[in-house]
């Protein structure tokens, strides 16, 4: 355990991505941490019972957390005895309500950071006034925020940001390169719901086996549109080239990742993705959708196929796809996440500013 500040991390503790918080901020700072549902199995190794309050709701990333709200009592008493300088909220619009919400009512001296983590800023403000009031509040009430893409940090200054760190939040390591790609073996692994347009991947597929007859599809992830998407495939005699393989553990993850030439991530709402990240790690080429965060990491139109391809019309994409060296944007893309897409010296530098804000 390290010394200075105290930091409570506030969010979803059976989310991969807050346990590699954990894992980064654990070594620096006296760790606590509150989860909306569970935790992982690696938080009991990263901290005791006592630090860790497991609120067991199914919080709704669409923004009805009513059950969450009704921990507040439970959630202020801990932290007041806890006695934080730092609450560290993610996901603002459910687990930063709950911090200021404490902070409010506990009267507690601890400061908020807050860190977006997408659809809290870019889709829950749209839902109606009230979620985009609530949004500016809770903004409004962090000393401090992040967020993963320029785009995002634009549009949490024009809901009342302050001060907003930007950077991807991005891997841990760089991976190895331990596999032989297969050249027409595409990835998939966002989640099997409405705003990650699964359909539109397997439309995409379907154009590029059409024109590439080895091409073959994974796709990774659950949700509430597989049972559609698996008879959608069945109906377009694709059956033997697509599978359906579930949630993965990160190695089996990294396994597919690793054999994969392209990577389709699709989605009609994003910010910078840590999946096209770890996929371009990887080396894979990145298929993205037309979204702001994604020209950041594919570039410019004119850079169109230097890190990968924004997917428009798809009867052109097989051909576009062909016309790139899959080999050579495999290096490039490893080299760029190394530059530009590691974790380590983020978080450094986010410590760096908690400690300067906190009070003498």
């Amino acid at each position: 355990m390290s010394g200075g500040l105290k930091l409570v991390l506030i969010g979803d503790g059976e989310s991969p991505h807050l346990l590699k918080w954990a894992r980064a901020l654990q070594p620096r700072v006296q760790l606590h941490a509150i989860s909306s549902r569970g935790f992982l199995p690696e938080f009991q190794q990263l901290l005791p019972d006592a630090r860790r309050l497991a609120l067991n709701t199914s919080p709704d990333h669409g923004g009805g957390n009513f059950a969450l709200v009704k921990q507040l009592p439970k959630v202020g008493a801990w932290l007041a005895e806890t006695d934080a300088d730092w609450l560290h909220a993610h996901y603002l619009t459910s687990h930063g309500t709950l911090a200021w919400a404490a902070k409010l009512g506990w009267r507690l001296r601890a400061q908020i950071a807050g860190s977006a983590w997408g659809s809290d800023i870019l889709v829950t403000p749209q839902r109606g006034g009230a979620w985009r009031w609530m949004t500016k509040k809770v903004l409004r009430n962090c000393a401090i925020t992040t967020s993963d893409s320029v785009f995002m940090t634009e549009r949490m200054r024009e809901l009342g940001a302050g001060e907003v760190m930007t950077f991807p939040f991005g891997l841990e390591a760089m991976p190895r390169q331990n596999a032989k790609k297969q050249p027409w073996l595409c990835f998939a692994n966002r989640g099997l719901e409405t705003i990650y347009r699964p359909q539109l991947v397997i439309e995409a597929f379907a154009r590029i086996a059409a024109a590439q007859p080895e091409a073959r599809l994974v796709i990774a992830n659950d949700g509430s549109l597989r049972a559609a998407l698996e008879a959608d495939v069945a109906a377009r005699g694709l059956a033997d080239k697509v599978s359906f393989v579930g949630r993965l553990d990160a190695a089996a993850q990294a396994a597919h990742y690793a054999r994969s030439t392209w990577f389709l991530s699709l989605p009609q709402s994003d910010s910078v993705s840590v999946s096209v990240l770890e996929a371009m790690a990887h080396g894979c080429v990145p298929l993205l959708s037309e979204l702001p965060a994604n020209r950041e990491l594919i570039g410019p139109p004119e850079s169109d196929g230097a890190r990968g391809l924004i997917v428009g019309s798809l009867d052109d994409l097989p051909a576009r796809m062909a016309m790139l060296d899959s080999a050579v944007l495999a290096r490039g893309n490893r080299d760029w996440v190394a530059a530009n897409g590691l974790f380590e010296p983020h978080v450094q530098r986010f410590l760096t500013r908690l400690k300067e804000l906190a009070p003498a």
